[in-house]
Parts: C-alpha cells; structure tokens; sequence
C-alpha cells in the first residue's frame, strides 16, 4: 500500500508543540489505513530516531495517542493501534 500521508515535517504545520504534531502526524497514518488496528507501533527510541525528536517528546505524543483512544500500550508487549469501539446497537 502507497502512503497517501506526506512525510512528516514539524516545520509544515507552523508554531505548535512538536509532541501534537508526531501524535497527528500517527493519527493521520491510522486514518489513512497505513496503521490498521492491532499493528504493533515501533518501540519509543525506534519512532524518536523516525521523527527525528527526543524520546521524551515521542512519550508525550503516545501519551497523546492514549489519551485520544487511538492506542493501547501493554507492559512489556508494547503499543499497539487500538480497535475501534463500536456504536451501541439498538
């Protein structure tokens, strides 16, 4: 599958905190069907080392992804692309 997602650029998006802009930049990957749910996301110094940014600032941004319901992380298994929750039916 083509990425349809540009490379990430924290200089495209203007002034803004650069952890947001990895998270969106993911979020967008998942949209896009680049990450689908239950793909496992690299391990925190192998997504710093892609995006170019501290570990630190990759912290926050699957901080962010957690807490946008986007992600799960499990001890010692890793972070994975959460599955989506399904509407209440009837």
């Amino acid at each position: 599958m083509s990425s349809t997602v540009p490379a990430f650029d924290p200089d495209a998006a203007g002034p803004g905190y650069v952890y947001v802009q990895v998270a969106d930049h993911i979020a967008a990957r998942v949209e896009a069907g680049e990450l689908t749910p239950g793909t496992r996301l690299p391990g925190e110094r192998d997504l710093a080392q892609e995006y170019g940014v501290a570990i630190g600032t990759v912290r926050r941004a699957v901080q962010e992804l957690r807490d946008r319901g986007l992600v799960v992380t499990l001890p010692a298994k890793g972070t994975y692309i959460a599955r989506p929750e399904r509407p209440p039916t009837g």
